[in-house]
C-alpha cells in the first residue's frame, strides 16, 4: 500500500499580480509533491488564493469593480503561474468558493459549541498588509515592520473572539513534543518564545456593515469572519472536509500520525505554527504534522514586496529564459534558509555558468559523440540519489542540486581525461555508455527540479539510435 503525502503553499492574497516570491514557495511545492511521487506514494498538492479581507474590499473599490470581479480577475493571473512555472498541483483553492465558505463556517460552529469563541469590544492597531493585529513593540517607527509604508487602522467595535490565551501549554507541549515541526530550528524556538511571553484571544470577525467582503458568521447577519480564521481553514476545505471524512484522513492523516507539509515565509510563521494548530486544537482535529518556513528573496538589497513596487514578474523571466532557467535559480540559489538577492545579473550568469555551459553542453557533446559512433545504446536502471532524498527531507533544495551539479562536473571531467574522441569500437562504445548511464541517473535526480528539461534529455537519449537536437539552454549573448 502507497504512502500518502499532502503539501500546500499558503495561499496569497489578490490584490496584485504573482511576484517571485511567491513563485518561489509555488515551485518548492511542486518539487516535493513530484519527489513524492517518484517515491511511488499517493500525493496531494494544494495551492490557491485568499480573497477576503479589508485590503482586497479596499482594492476593489479603488478599481471600480465589485469584490467580486476583482478577485475573479487577480485569481485568474495565479492560475495562469500553473502552466508558466509547470506545477501539478491537485487543487486550486478559492476562498470565495461555496464549498471552502461552508467549511469555514462549520469550522467556527464547531469552535463555538466547544467554548473556544466568544464577543467582546475592543480597540487594536490593525496592518490592512498583514490582515494582523500589531502591539507597540512590533512596530518600527509606527509602522509595521513588514509594510513601512502603510498607515495602521485603529478598530474600535465589538467583534467575536477566539480564546488563543487557552492555548499556551498545549502549543508548548506540542513543539516540545515534536522538535522538527518546524523547520528551521531557529524557526521553532522564535515562535516558542512567542507563545512563553503569552498569549491573548484574537478577533475573528469584523462588522459587516464596515468590511461586507467575508464569510457571513453563523446566525449573526452583522458580522462576517475575520479573513486569517476563513484562509486558514482552506488547507482542509481543499480535501473536502468536513464532508469527506475519507478524503481528508488520507492526505492530512490522524492525530497519531500527521501528514499535512505547509510551507510559508517567515511573516507568517506565527498564522501557520500557533494560530492554525490552536484552531485545529480547538476543533479536536490533527495537527500539521511539519511547518517550513523560508526567507525572503531580496531585490538589490531590500525585500520585495507589492507595498514596496519592487517586485520581479515570473512571467517575464518565464518568457524570456524559459520555466526550468528560473526554477533552476530558484532552487539552487536562494537559499532556504536565509534572505537571498535576486538581480537580473545573477541570474543571466547562472543561466550561462550552470545551465548552458554546465548541463546543456554536456548533453550536447555526448550526443553528438554518440550519433557519429553510430552504436546501439542500452537503457540502464537508475536511483535517486541518498543525498538528493535526504535534502529534500530536509528541505535544502539547493544542497540536491549542488549534489546533482558536482555529478555534471564529474562527468564532464571523465570525458576530458578519456578522450573519447580518439577512441575506436567496443573501448569507444563502453565509455559512452558509460556517460548516458550518468545522465540518465542524473535527470531522474533533476526530474522533481526540472521537468521540461528531464523530459528533453529522455527525448534525446530515449531511443536506440541517438540524435542531436537544440541546446537544451542556447547561450545568452
Amino acid at each position: 500500500m502507497n504512502k500518502n503525502y499532502y503539501v500546500t503553499t499558503t495561499i496569497p492574497y489578490v490584490n496584485a499580480s504573482p511576484h517571485l516570491g511567491f513563485a518561489l514557495e509555488a515551485v518548492r511545492a511542486d518539487c516535493l509533491a513530484r519527489f513524492h511521487k517518484l517515491l511511488g506514494e499517493d500525493v496531494f498538492y494544494n495551492t490557491g488564493c485568499d480573497e477576503h479581507g479589508i485590503k482586497i474590499y479596499r482594492k476593489a473599490i479603488e478599481s471600480g469593480k465589485t469584490p467580486q470581479e476583482y478577485v475573479d480577475e487577480y485569481a485568474a493571473k495565479f492560475a495562469d503561474l500553473k502552466e508558466a512555472l509547470n506545477l501539478s498541483y491537485d487543487n486550486f483553492i478559492r476562498t470565495t468558493d461555496p464549498k471552502h465558505e461552508a467549511a469555514a463556517q462549520e469550522f467556527w460552529r464547531l469552535c463555538d459549541e466547544a467554548g473556544y469563541i466568544y464577543k467582546k469590544n475592543y480597540q487594536i492597531k490593525y496592518c490592512s498588509g498583514c490582515e494582523m493585529e500589531k502591539t507597540d513593540s512590533e512596530l518600527i517607527e509606527g509602522k509595521c515592520e513588514f509594510h513601512l509604508t502603510l498607515d495602521l487602522d485603529l478598530i474600535d467595535e465589538e467583534n467575536y473572539f477566539f480564546k488563543f490565551s487557552g492555548f499556551e501549554k498545549k502549543l508548548l507541549k506540542f513543539y516540545k513534543e515534536n522538535p522538527k515541526f518546524v523547520v528551521p530550528k531557529n524557526r521553532l524556538v522564535e515562535i516558542t518564545t512567542f507563545v512563553k511571553s503569552g498569549l491573548e484571544d484574537f478577533s475573528i470577525s469584523r462588522l459587516k456593515e464596515k468590511m461586507p467582503w467575508g464569510v457571513p458568521v453563523p446566525n449573526d447577519d452583522k458580522q462576517v469572519m475575520y479573513v486569517w480564521f476563513d484562509a486558514l481553514v482552506n488547507y482542509i476545505s481543499t480535501l473536502g472536509w468536513p464532508e469527506d471524512k475519507d478524503k481528508f484522513q488520507k492526505y492530512w492523516g490522524t492525530k497519531n500520525s500527521p501528514q499535512a507539509i505547509q510551507l510559508a515565509g517567515k511573516d507568517n510563521l506565527r498564522q501557520q505554527s500557533c494560530m492554525w494548530q490552536a484552531m485545529l486544537m480547538a476543533v479536536d482535529l490533527p495537527q500539521t504534522k511539519q511547518v517550513f518556513i523560508g526567507d525572503f528573496i531580496m531585490s538589490g538589497g531590500q525585500r520585495m514586496s507589492k507595498s514596496t513596487g519592487n517586485v520581479i514578474d515570473p512571467f517575464e523571466y518565464v518568457e524570456k529564459y524559459g520555466t526550468d532557467a528560473l526554477r533552476y535559480f530558484l532552487f539552487a540559489k536562494i537559499n532556504p534558509f536565509n534572505d537571498s538577492d535576486f538581480t537580473k545579473e545573477k541570474f543571466e550568469g547562472t543561466y550561462n555558468a550552470d545551465l548552458a555551459n554546465g548541463l546543456g553542453n554536456l548533453v550536447s557533446r555526448v550526443a553528438k559523440m554518440c550519433q557519429n559512433s553510430k552504436f546501439n545504446f542500452e537503457s540502464k536502471e537508475t536511483k535517486l540519489y541518498p543525498k538528493v532524498i535526504k535534502s529534500l527531507e530536509e528541505f535544502k533544495f539547493d544542497n540536491a542540486l549542488k549534489f546533482i551539479w558536482d555529478k555534471v562536473t564529474l562527468v564532464d571531467q571523465a570525458i576530458n581525461k578519456a578522450e573519447p574522441w580518439k577512441l575506436e569500437g567496443k573501448k569507444l562504445q563502453a565509455e559512452l555508455q558509460n556517460y548516458l548511464n550518468e545522465i540518465a541517473e542524473i535527470a531522474l535526480n533533476l526530474k522533481s527540479f526540472l521537468p521540461e528539461t528531464t523530459n528533453k534529455i529522455a527525448r534525446v537519449f530515449g531511443s536506440v539510435k541517438i540524435k542531436m537536437a537544440e541546446p537544451l539552454f542556447p547561450r545568452l549573448k
